[in-house]
C-alpha cells in the first residue's frame, strides 16, 4: 500500500514540476507577446464589419520592438485610435482595448523595459511598410 501513495505522490510531483513555468515572464517576451496581440487585434478591427469604416483610414499596424521608431510609432498610433471620431467605432470595446494595450506596451517599452531591450536598427521608414 505505501509503494501505491509514493508512486501516486512521485508522478503528481512530477507532473507538477513538469507544468510549472521555470522560465518568468522577461520583459522582453512580455512585449514581443504584445507586439504579436496588438498587430493581429488591429488588423482584425480593419476587417471587422462594424470598425472597416472608420479603420479604414488608419495605417496597418506594424510594429518591431527593436526598431529604434517604435516609440514615436506606438504614440503616433495612439494619437490615432484616439482621434477617431466616428461613435460607431471610437467607442466599441474592441477599439478601447487596442488602445489600453497599445498604451500598455509603450509603458512597457518606455519605463519597464528601459534596460532590457536593444535596438539594433533606427529605420522609420521600415515600420511604415
Amino acid at each position: 500500500m505505501s509503494i501505491l501513495h509514493h508512486a501516486l505522490l512521485v508522478s503528481s510531483l512530477v507532473s507538477l514540476a513538469l507544468s510549472y513555468p521555470f522560465f518568468p515572464t522577461t520583459c522582453y517576451s512580455k512585449a514581443l507577446s504584445m507586439k504579436r496581440e496588438l498587430t493581429q487585434m488591429a488588423a482584425d478591427l480593419r476587417r471587422d464589419s462594424e470598425t472597416t469604416y472608420c479603420m479604414a483610414h488608419m495605417p496597418e499596424l506594424y510594429l518591431d520592438i527593436h526598431n529604434a521608431c517604435v516609440m514615436y510609432k506606438l504614440w503616433t498610433y495612439i494619437s490615432l485610435v484616439e482621434g477617431l471620431r466616428q461613435r460607431r467605432c471610437a467607442y466599441t470595446k474592441e477599439v478601447r482595448k487596442l488602445e489600453h494595450g497599445l498604451r500598455q506596451l509603450f509603458i512597457i517599452l518606455g519605463e519597464k523595459c528601459h534596460g532590457d531591450l536593444v535596438f539594433k536598427v533606427f529605420d522609420c521608414a521600415a515600420l511604415e511598410r
